[in-house]
């Protein structure tokens, strides 16, 4: 299997929608998942989640899956501590944070990261609702999470192409989830672009799976269509 996670394109975050920027990328990311076929497409319940998987549903002529736990406003309420200015921001975008994240001792509880006391409770609660939802997901599609052993268990493998559309916020954690890496780690060294393509080999080694990223927040569809490519509208390359 492989498998791609697929960043909303450029949003209004408020109502939930993209910017026609955004649509612009969702129908470039259709044209490059068109290329080689996707054989199952799954979104967030959020409209820009939804929106960006259009345009590939449209073209393959799929039908979408919604999924409710992948909805970013869920892991907003999980994931985000306060600001000095009584504001909400992702631990990862808050720099006392970041730095505890980094820090010896956090490092030292490794898996149980949450445990640690100078952070808010709902990390941990949001960290098991992720696994739970991780482990059903990929489940359902042939493959069960050892966590134990850090790898998957292939009960039903096979070479079908599935594409989950959801978001930056709540990928942190689905990434930390997948692969086994904890979220400390995977939130303050990767991120993604909008309608960035992240692409994870599921291939089977004797039975079982160990998750391969062959590549983070792809964004070469936008240069192909001559759209501007880069980090968040901030940081051009």
């Amino acid at each position: 299997m492989l498998f791609f996670y697929i960043r909303h394109g450029d949003p209004i975050y408020d109502p939930d929608m993209l910017t026609p920027l955004g649509h612009e990328q969702a129908n470039a990311v259709a044209k490059r998942l068109c290329l080689y076929g996707v054989d199952r497409v799954f979104a967030s319940t959020s409209n820009r989640a939804r929106q960006t998987a259009e345009p590939t549903c449209r073209l393959l002529k799929k039908e979408m899956t919604v999924c409710d736990w992948a909805d970013e406003a869920v892991a907003w309420q999980e994931f985000t501590v306060l600001r000095a200015d009584g504001s909400r921001t992702w631990g990862f975008q808050h720099p006392e944070t970041t730095r505890l994240f980094n820090s010896p001792t956090m490092r030292a509880l490794g898996n149980e990261w949450y445990r640690d006391p100078a952070l808010p409770e709902t990390f941990g609660t949001g960290m098991k609702r992720v696994d739970e939802a991780v482990d059903a997901f990929f489940l359902s599609l042939g493959y069960r999470h050892d966590r134990e052993n850090k790898r998957f268990e292939a009960i039903a493998p096979h070479d079908e192409r599935v594409a989950l559309f959801a978001h930056q916020g709540f990928g942190m954690s689905f990434f930390s989830s997948m692969l086994d890496i904890p979220y400390p780690m995977f939130c303050t060294r990767f991120d993604m672009g909008h309608t960035g393509m992240s692409v994870i080999d599921f291939s089977e080694f004797g039975g079982y799976v160990y998750p391969k990223v062959l590549q983070l927040s792809n964004d070469s569809h936008l240069y192909r269509e001559g759209i501007l490519t880069g980090y968040q509208n901030q940081i051009r390359f």
